[in-house]
């Protein structure tokens, strides 16, 4: 399986909410993550990241992202994916009722692997802004 293929597979899991027992197969056991944002501050692995996006699809179960681009740098070992996440706040997922307020966001993930696996992930996400579009902030 090629780097992309690896990578389409995974980024396609994580992004419909199939969490880490799927997405486990494109990753090494311990692979990090990153991400210079607040509402991910307390995740520092890939399984945390995979299962967060899961619980992300509660509350916004028509969540769903629409691909910008997807390029693979085989120089550095590395696959980013730019995305745009659409989705509604329609259901309560314990944090309150749901404020109807819909999110268009802009990320980026950048996938480093070592051999066939990611190893590490960056998002690249603006998450204040997502938050207030929401009605979360």
């Amino acid at each position: 399986m090629t780097l992309k293929q690896s990578a389409q597979q995974f980024f396609d899991a994580c992004e419909t909410g199939k969490g880490w027992d799927i997405c486990k197969q494109w990753c090494h056991a311990q692979a990090t993550f990153s991400a210079q944002a607040d509402a991910l501050a307390e995740v520092s692995t890939l399984e945390g990241y995979t299962d967060w996006m899961k619980g992300l699809l509660t509350p916004i179960p028509d969540g769903h992202y629409e691909l910008k681009s997807f390029a693979v740098d085989d120089e550095r070992g590395n696959v980013m994916a730019a995305a745009v996440f659409h989705g509604t706040h329609t259901v309560d997922a314990g944090s309150g009722a749901p404020t109807g307020k819909s999110v268009s966001a802009d990320y980026v993930y950048v996938m480093d692997f070592d051999g066939e696996k990611i190893k590490h992930m960056t998002k690249i996400w603006n998450d204040g802004h997502s938050l207030k579009q929401l009605g979360w902030a």
